[in-house]
């Protein structure tokens, strides 16, 4: 790797935020669980959260009761210990209907002793794979961590413990999409997907281990606030969300750049142009910093 632990850290000592959306309110107030409600709970008077994947076809989803247009959304998340191969936890931001909008982290499982695979992915009138994957710097099995989407009409900016690690900018004047219309809601979820999630499918679940759990705490929504179905909300949004911050700090640059340098295992666009299939995406030229 091109940075080592100990130089990481270094960085990660250094506390400059681009309003990472520190967590605070709690699942039972923001949130509804819309799929498999057995298999998730809540503790500490709503402020703790499971989400347990019981079999192949019985994991489990909380979703906002709000849908919003740009904000911060943040949650504190605590994998799923030992072996986790074939899982896939989520916490994303989506739209509902054709022509989606979506903004993801995904955490896809492995073998004890493998590294997970934080993945992030973003959808834009329905259109999709822009995947650029991660190996984490530290254990997400063994505390919490924060995980952070920021959305503004300039960017859109992953956030893992308050450190930078994408960036995807809002070129839509120069016909790449971005999600500017739509109103999203807030997900998370954990589910199977072992013909895929882990070493392309080759690693299988072992449901011997069932049930898997992630931890949730907390959940910090700083959002404008927008119903599916109200084109004035969406107006207003564009309207009177300012597009600041529009650049990541010096102090931020530094940071994402080591992350970006020591951990990238799956880019899109170095995937376009080292001769995968079709033409560079148009964004992989331009500046997303």
């Amino acid at each position: 790797m091109g940075m080592s632990m100990r130089a990481l850290l270094a960085v990660v000592a250094f506390a400059a935020v681009l309003r990472p959306g520190l967590v605070g309110a709690n699942f039972a107030d923001l949130c509804d669980i819309t799929w498999e409600p057995q298999n998730a709970a809540m503790t500490d008077g709503g402020e703790h959260l499971t989400l347990s994947l019981v079999s192949n076809i019985s994991g489990s989803m909380l979703r906002t009761k709000k849908t919003f247009i740009y904000g911060s959304i943040s949650t504190l998340i605590k994998l799923v210990k030992g072996n986790s191969a074939g899982t896939v936890t989520t916490y994303y931001t989506s739209s509902v209907g054709d022509d989606h909008d979506e903004i993801d982290f995904e955490f896809l499982g492995n073998e004890t002793g493998q590294p997970y695979t934080i993945h992030t992915n973003v959808f834009a009138d329905g259109v999709g794979a822009k995947e650029v994957q991660f190996y984490p710097w530290f254990d997400p099995t063994d505390d919490f961590h924060n995980y952070t989407i920021l959305w503004n009409p300039s960017m859109i900016v992953w956030f893992v413990d308050s450190i930078p690690i994408r960036v995807f900018r809002n070129y839509a004047s120069k016909g790449v999409p971005f999600p500017t219309k739509r109103p999203m809601y807030g997900f998370s979820s954990i589910w199977s997907a072992d013909d895929w999630a882990t070493q392309g499918g080759r690693v299988k679940t072992d449901w011997t281990k069932a049930p898997f759990v992630a931890e949730y705490n907390n959940m910090g929504l700083d959002v404008c606030e927008c119903s599916g179905a109200d084109a004035e909300c969406a107006a207003r949004c564009n309207k009177d969300t300012p597009p600041e911050p529009s650049q990541l700090t010096k102090e931020q640059m530094r940071k994402l750049r080591a992350v970006q340098l020591g951990y990238t295992i799956y880019d899109y666009c170095a995937k376009a142009r080292d001769g995968g299939k079709g033409p560079v995406p148009p964004e992989c030229d331009m500046e997303q910093y």
